[in-house]
């Protein structure tokens, strides 16, 4: 599959699991909802004081295992750098990303005031073939 055919599955698909790496080199997962950025890249919404945040600010190397809701089915499999942009600069991000997933919010400026308060980061990561 190339990164296209990646592409085009990660704007319909949100569930994946995310694979850092911890200090001593054993791998950490997390279950995560994700999306397509406008750039290209897949993006995942974050906190700043999260193991995959602290793993990813050491060692940006991230896979990420994307499916459908049906869990068994198509899948596919992201491997790529990864690049953290805090709030305020992931704002508009951020909800480029809820839009995606989850439509429009009920109130943006408390979105945005939320995005704030729990710190959240915007993990970008590249798609490489």
């Amino acid at each position: 599959m190339n990164r296209a055919d990646k592409q085009e599955f990660l704007r319909q698909n949100h569930h994946a699991v995310l694979v850092t790496r911890r200090a001593d080199g054993r791998l950490q997962t997390s279950p995560v909802v994700c999306g397509l950025h406008d750039d290209g890249r897949l993006a995942i919404s974050v906190t700043e004081d999260r193991a995959k945040t602290k793993n990813l600010r050491r060692d940006p190397r991230a896979t990420a295992c994307v499916f459908g809701n049906g869990f068994f089915g198509e899948w596919v499999q992201v491997d790529g750098t990864a690049e953290l942009v805090p709030v305020p600069d992931a704002i508009d991000g951020l909800i480029a990303l809820y839009r995606q997933i989850s439509g429009e919010h009920p109130d943006w400026d408390d979105y945005r005031a939320a995005m704030v308060r729990d710190r959240r980061v915007l993990v970008l990561i590249a798609i490489d073939e």
